[in-house]
């Protein structure tokens, strides 16, 4: 009886903290259709909504492009752009027929810029061709437990018979996490790359690691059939956490990865900046003097 007694209390104890720690981090309810965090060291779910619903992904599965090039070695050996590179919609980093650039610088503005160009370049020259790329992808994203995706080009532009969900989204970024040149190249706020006769910067898509000091990288993706897209990690406090939010939009993309981030982090808010208060001398409707 008296163990019993210790049980109900003890149970009710864990239940009180269970409690105080939900009304303290309350579990974010995003507006994306689907949505999973991960501990990006350990790999256990933390959150998901949908997390198995087939979708388009977007741009973000140049993530699987990028680990493949980067496991592949021989990253300093120049790639020749071909003129079929070229011939694909935007979003474009420029690369011109003719050129040459490294691999690395390569698949570092795939990562930044999100170019579709870079992608098919990688592409073709892992493997030959667009096609050829193909099973390649699908290969390594069965190697990597990745049973509910297929993928049919290199850049994420919407194809028939091409999709993931947001659990294999996070294995993949659990992955590329882990391949220091992905890892180096996401958190790259801009970088140069060598146009003809010039330098261009490319600015990261990712308007969070702009914004926040505790986000590390990773994705972003959009088209009509995926919407808003984003893969995102971030650091605090010894925490690593990774971030899938896939079906979304504008602002929300940002708004529901954030606060995603932040709960996983147990990172509060930042607090809004304090406006100073009207002086005379900055009063709008004091006179000029």
């Amino acid at each position: 009886m008296r163990m019993l007694r210790r049980t109900f209390f003890l149970g009710i104890w864990c239940l009180g903290i269970g409690l105080s720690l939900a009304e303290e981090w309350p579990i974010p309810q995003p507006y994306a259709e689907a949505a999973i965090v991960i501990d990006a060291q350990s790999g256990t779910v933390l959150y998901e909504k949908n997390a198995d619903s087939q979708r388009a992904v977007a741009s973000t599965q140049k993530l699987l492009t990028a680990l493949i090039i980067a496991e592949a070695g021989d990253l300093e050996t120049n790639v020749k752009v071909e003129r079929t590179d070229t011939r694909v919609e935007p979003s474009k980093v420029g690369i011109r027929t003719g050129a040459e650039y490294p691999r690395s610088l390569l698949v570092q503005s795939l990562l930044v810029k999100s170019g579709n160009d870079v992608a098919r370049a990688l592409a073709r020259d892992h493997s030959g061709g667009q096609d050829a790329f193909r099973p390649v992808m699908n290969a390594k994203a069965r190697q990597l437990g990745m049973g509910a995706s297929q993928f049919v080009n290199a850049h994420g532009l919407t194809e028939e018979g091409q999709y993931s969900t947001a659990r294999d989204m996070a294995k993949l970024a659990y992955a590329a996490y882990r391949n220091p040149v992905i890892r180096e190249a996401v958190r790259l706020k801009e970088m140069e790359f060598p146009m003809k006769g010039w330098v261009d910067t490319l600015k990261n898509t990712n308007d969070l690691l702009h914004d926040h000091a505790f986000v590390s990288g990773m994705k972003t993706g959009f088209t009509n059939a995926a919407g808003r897209c984003l893969v995102s990690c971030a650091e605090h406090d010894g925490r690593e956490v990774i971030a899938v939010v896939l079906g979304s939009k504008r602002p929300e993309i940002w708004e529901d990865s954030e606060a995603l981030l932040r709960w996983a982090l147990r990172l509060p808010e930042e607090p809004a900046p304090v406006e100073p208060e009207a002086t005379e001398s900055d009063d709008p409707n004091a006179d000029d003097s």
